[in-house]
Parts: structure tokens; sequence; C-alpha cells
């Protein structure tokens, strides 16, 4: 079996950081290339200008920063990696970006910044699980 391409799901989490560090091997190992993938909450719908601005500004600059240290680490992997931010809940996101881009595996953490969260409303790893197109691998 080959993985070409490796879809990395990130939230900023200690999990996700080990998550990374697993991509990041396996990428070497099959020399594959990785999409580092971060979604971020919707933008507002109800407030106006220059309100509007302003919080989409700030949920823009969170991605931001979110995303610089697993960057830094791919870049410094040396391995092949294209990033992308979208907006929405990562459950809901993550299986249909992998299917669009081609993905042969999903690598995310088991557990995100919303942990009590996601023990009342299913987390978003489960329901990837759930929903996604091709293997996924939770890493702990």
């Amino acid at each position: 079996m080959q993985i070409n391409k490796i879809l990395l799901a990130v939230d900023g989490s200690d999990h996700s950081m080990k998550a990374a560090e697993y991509a990041v091997e396996v990428a070497k190992m099959m020399q594959g290339e990785i999409l580092l993938l971060h979604c971020h909450r919707p933008f507002p719908v109800s407030p106006g200008e220059p309100y509007f601005e302003l919080a989409a500004a700030g949920i823009r600059d969170d991605a931001h920063r979110i995303m610089d240290p697993f960057i830094a680490l791919l870049k410094k992997s040396g391995v092949s990696f294209s990033d992308k931010v979208e907006e929405g809940r990562a459950g809901d996101i993550v299986s249909k970006i992998a299917d669009i881009e081609g993905c042969d595996v999903i690598v995310m953490g088991l557990r995100g910044r919303s942990e009590l969260k996601g023990l009342v409303l299913g987390s978003a790893t489960h329901r990837v699980l759930r929903t996604a197109p091709c293997p996924v691998l939770v890493v702990r």
C-alpha cells in the first residue's frame, strides 16, 4: 500500500502536535506529502461593519497563530506539504477535504482543544471516523 497524500488535521492542541510528528514520520517513510488543514469557527453573520471585519480579522489571526508551529515543524522536517484553512466545524470539513483532495489517509489527534464539548456533542475525531473516505490514523 502506498500513501502519497496525508491530510493532517490540526487544532493547536498537544494531541495535534503529536499527530503532526507522526504524520511527518509516515510521510518520510512513504515519500508522501502532507496537506495541513485547520478549520476555524464560522465567521459571524449578525454584526455589521466594522464589527464583522474586526471579528473576521480576529478569527483569521487565531487560525494563523494556530498553524504557525505546525508549518515550522513541517518546514524543518523537509517533507513536501501544503496548507489550507477552512471555515467550519472540523468534524464536518475534514472528510470533505480528504475526499476532494484525494488523500490516502487522515491523521489527527485523539482529542482537541474542546475536550469537554466533545464529550457532550461527539468529538471531531469521532465524526471524521464515521464519515472519512479513507483510513483515519488517530494519534494519542
